[in-house]
């Protein structure tokens, strides 16, 4: 398994992220370092 790309400076614009899988996803981008839209 290869390490996560971190993504410090990066944005992320995440639809649906207000339950489910949307939400995993943002918080996982947000733990790497993005600035993350919901």
């Amino acid at each position: 398994m290869s390490l996560p790309l971190p993504l410090d400076g990066l944005s992320a614009i995440v639809t649906g992220a207000g339950r489910g899988l949307g939400r995993a996803e943002a918080l996982e981008l947000a733990r790497l370092g993005a600035a993350v839209v919901v």
